[in-house]
């Protein structure tokens, strides 16, 4: 029984021969992993919270736009809340309109620059640079992640 299992088994000598092209094809994906890994690692990192800065740039384009039911609809993730605006009254559309609309701080909003977003827990804070103002006074708005709904931020970033 054991010499069979001897005679059966390969040596050495018994191996393939090197074959030079399937090596450098293994070694070029190898090469071509490691190097593609920082590549997506720094495309996620920088994208990370591009869903909801896209959804700040959204609200602000119907701000400036004067389109402040579309706005509300953005800022409650709703664009059916006219159906239901019960479900609203602690920030109702007569609130948000004296907050956004042209007799607010900010007077008529016509441009907006985002200049900083961070992830904090379930959401995302966004600070935002209102009719060139830049970094003099930005507003921090608050994105929850999971609904996208639009807030006030509880706390401002540094930049």
């Amino acid at each position: 029984m054991a010499a069979a299992y001897y005679n059966s088994a390969m040596t050495l000598m018994d191996d393939k021969p090197y074959d030079a092209r399937r090596a450098r094809l293994r070694r070029n994906i190898i090469v071509g992993i490691l190097i593609a890994i920082p590549f997506i690692a720094a495309f996620t990192w920088y994208f990370w919270n591009w869903p909801e800065e896209h959804r700040i740039n959204r609200f602000f384009a119907a701000i400036e736009a004067q389109n402040y039911t579309q706005a509300y609809g953005l800022w409650n993730s709703d664009p059916d809340w006219r159906q239901h605006p019960d479900r609203y009254k602690p920030y109702d559309f007569k609130q948000f309109e004296a907050d956004w609309g042209p007799t607010s701080d900010y007077g008529i909003i016509h441009s907006h620059q985002i200049l900083v977003s961070r992830q904090y827990g379930s959401g995302v804070v966004i600070g935002v640079g209102i009719n060139g103002q830049g970094r003099k006074s930005p507003i921090f708005l608050w994105v929850e992640r999971s609904t996208k709904t639009i807030g006030f931020s509880p706390f401002e970033l540094r930049f």
